[in-house]
């Protein structure tokens, strides 16, 4: 995240900060023309490619403007669902790195509908189906063990939701035709490129690398028995819930480890601190 880094150092005072409640904006927006005008979108608020290159470029941002369902109910279980996962994710990777990933997806539905249009002849009219799912991945893969009640009642972790909604983008990605394969792929590349700067890449990172080893060291060093994890903070640990996550802070002078819910609201300790402790 090294070229993210020095993004945001010189470009992250034009991040747009609480990014999903504009989104969130713009999705009761778009419910509210469902109701009372559902041909207004089709027709001049849709990505239409053939149109944006006609002139009428703000459709390569009013599309997103469309909800994920027609049902009430269901939109408003869904858009909750995006609401909460965009906001963790934004603090977690602090707003410009939301709002590059965020905006590099729509940016990758804008060149597929163009693409589609000028190489395949077809006008697809893309909503925000693989952006809400590039949201989920994303999630998944920072938090792969959280679980999520499906249909309110089957506990189900992050990653293996991820996992089924993979299966299906793969599906399309094999079995589709040509134009379906570019909508997929290049819908999806805001992911491609977190997970090679992020997930792939940190594997070979040294500082993960050491951190990891000294990790290890002090699990093999404690007695049968005992617990591996504990939260500088709240003083939890493994056994205090299945469910719990634990991660070392890359910020703190020395190692210490948080939970969850700690993990990017404490204060970070400084070598000064560290010395004394």
């Amino acid at each position: 995240m090294s070229f993210f880094n020095k993004m945001e150092r010189k470009y992250g005072r034009y991040a747009i900060p609480n990014l999903m409640n504009y989104i969130v904006g713009l999705y009761i927006l778009g419910m509210a023309f469902q109701w009372f005008a559902p041909d207004f979108y089709y027709q001049y608020l849709s990505l239409n490619a053939q149109a944006i290159l006609k002139g009428q470029v703000w459709r390569i941002v009013t599309f997103i403007i469309r909800p994920p369902f027609y049902d009430p109910l269901s939109n408003a279980l869904m858009i909750y669902l995006y609401y909460s996962l965009g906001r963790t994710l934004e603090m977690v990777w602090g707003a410009f790195k939301f709002n590059v990933y965020f905006f590099m997806g729509m940016a990758g539905h804008v060149i597929a509908a163009i693409v589609i249009y000028l190489g395949f002849h077809q006008i697809w009219l893309l909503d925000t189906q693989y952006l809400n799912m590039s949201l989920f991945f994303a999630f998944a893969m920072t938090f792969p063990n959280l679980q999520f009640l499906l249909f309110f009642v089957v506990p189900i972790k992050a990653k293996w939701m991820a996992l089924i909604y993979g299966v299906d983008a793969i599906y399309g990605l094999v079995m589709g035709n040509g134009a379906a394969r570019c909508a997929i792929a290049l819908s999806l590349l805001n992911f491609a490129v977190f997970y090679l700067m992020t997930g792939k890449l940190n594997k070979v990172n040294p500082r993960e690398i050491k951190r990891k080893h000294q990790f290890q060291s002090q699990v093999k060093m404690k007695p049968q028995g005992q617990t591996h994890h504990k939260c500088a903070v709240c003083g939890r640990t493994e056994k205090d819930g299945d469910d719990l996550e634990f991660r070392y802070c890359s910020k703190c002078a020395g190692n210490y480890e948080y939970c969850q819910d700690h993990l990017y609201t404490h204060k970070h300790v400084t070598a000064e601190e560290n010395g004394k402790k």
